[in-house]
């Protein structure tokens, strides 16, 4: 299973719709403090 994109919507600090497009390659997932990245 690959995954190309993530949408969230009302999670955590992600309120407002958010889409992530995932890359081939190497990702990694930043963020501030607090903002869901280990959630």
């Amino acid at each position: 299973m690959r995954f190309s994109k993530l949408r969230l919507n009302g999670f955590k600090s992600f309120v407002d719709p958010t889409e992530l497009v995932i890359a081939d390659g190497l990702t990694g997932v930043v963020g501030p403090n607090g903002c869901g990245k280990s959630n």
